[in-house]
């Protein structure tokens, strides 16, 4: 029925639409769909700045630190636009691409009329009809297999998991066809897929609804993850990851949602492959992403107040890494700090170490450190739950040790 569904839903579309790396080249096998888009945009690099419509961002936009500023969004914030919190400017995001492109549905778990667990789908259904904003059954694998149809078929889906923690009943359809079926098919299909929702540790949710499964997917050939932290990088990810034509798996923090910021009134289109420099520095870089980032912001105050003058980079994209912003910042700092929600084992920040080292290991004066949760379930007990995430404190001891 369902494929009965988007088929229609098509064919109405259509009669509507007549080994190592070396830093100073890095190849990007993602990203090249949204430089052959014909559509007006302008993208926004992580600095501010606006490249235009011309430029196409035929490549990655890559740029050395060279200024102190306080942050792209303090940027931002002081050009005129308009406050939204997170969740609204992801569903401002999305409802600016099904806008502009019909092809664009969404599907998933009370995204409907409900308007999604955290209210990001809100009001799209009474907009765009029930077609294109489709309520599904409790079954993941199922839906996430009709969206990589529906993409295959010329659709661009967003797959929402009402928790990313579900999505790992479908993981065989991301992991088998998603990130795979534009190889095995020989390039006859494409698979521009969006797979986005919320994750990583609340406010006492438990172990089940507390994963952080950026290493899961981390390992999937084909697949390009970003985690969004702001909302201004939430919508302009969301709009680049609409329009790219490769799978994307879009990482959102259930604590970030009420987070408001003021963001541009004009429309931008972040790039998925680039790194967002949130403070300039000189003696350590600290890496991080998603809620992190304001773990270690806030630590950062403290080490100013100490003396020290970090470097932060919010890493934002998680695969593949902007090693030409990282690297420009390690040849600065000589000192790189890691810090992440994901576990220790295996994760973001693991991977991460390991890229540094094999690019940029002559340039480092001390060992990196890497900060991640402990490798346990999220307890339910507020107090515990706390002490498997990295705190503020252990940042700056972090980095005290590191600049001995």
């Amino acid at each position: 029925m369902a494929a009965a569904i988007f088929q229609g839903f098509g064919a109405s579309t259509a009669l509507s639409l007549s080994k190592s790396f070396d830093s100073k080249r890095v190849k990007l096998p993602f990203g090249r769909s949204l430089s052959e888009r014909r559509a007006s945009f302008v993208v926004v690099r992580s600095d501010g700045r606006v490249v235009s419509d011309s430029c196409r961002a035929r490549k990655l936009v890559t740029h050395a630190v060279a200024t102190k500023a306080d942050s792209a969004a303090a940027t931002s914030a002081s050009k005129p636009g308009h406050e939204l919190l997170l969740f609204e400017a992801l569903q401002e995001g999305l409802e600016e691409e099904m806008d502009r492109d019909p092809h664009v549905c969404v599907m998933g778990e009370d995204v409907g009329h409900y308007g999604g667990s955290y209210k990001v789908t809100k009001g799209l259904a009474k907009k765009f009809g029930d077609l294109r904003v489709l309520d599904t059954p409790i079954a993941e694998n199922s839906f996430t297999g009709m969206g990589i149809g529906a993409a295959m078929t010329g659709l661009r889906p967003i797959v929402e998991g009402m928790n990313m923690g579900f999505l790992l009943l479908a993981y065989n359809q991301i992991s088998n066809n998603c990130g795979m079926l534009h190889y095995t098919s020989g390039g006859q299909f494409k698979i521009p897929i969006v797979i986005r929702g919320p994750g990583g540790v609340g406010r006492q949710l438990g172990a089940e609804h507390s994963q952080r499964l950026e290493s899961y997917f981390q390992s999937i050939p084909g697949i390009q993850m970003v985690a969004c932290s702001t909302p201004y990088n939430a919508k302009g990810l969301m709009k680049a990851a609409i329009r790219s034509d490769n799978p994307v798996i879009l990482f959102e923090h259930v604590l970030l949602y009420n987070l408001k910021e003021r963001i541009p009134d004009e429309e931008y289109v972040l790039s998925l492959e680039e790194a967002e420099m949130v403070r300039p520095g000189e003696h350590v870089t600290i890496l991080t992403y998603s809620r992190m980032r304001y773990h270690v912001m806030q630590a950062a105050k403290t080490l100013v107040n100490k003396g020290y003058d970090p470097e932060v980079i919010d890493i934002r994209s998680l695969k593949p890494f902007d090693l030409h912003t990282i690297g420009n910042s390690v040849k600065k700092t000589h000192r790189v700090l890691i810090v992440e929600e994901c576990m220790r084992t295996g994760g973001i920040g693991a991977s991460l170490t390991a890229a540094i080292n094999e690019n940029f290991h002559d340039y480092l004066d001390a060992p990196i450190v890497c900060l991640s949760s402990q490798d346990v379930p999220t307890p339910y007990a507020g107090t515990l739950e706390e002490w498997t995430v990295v705190q503020p404190a252990q940042i700056v001891t972090a980095v005290e040790q590191l600049c001995q």
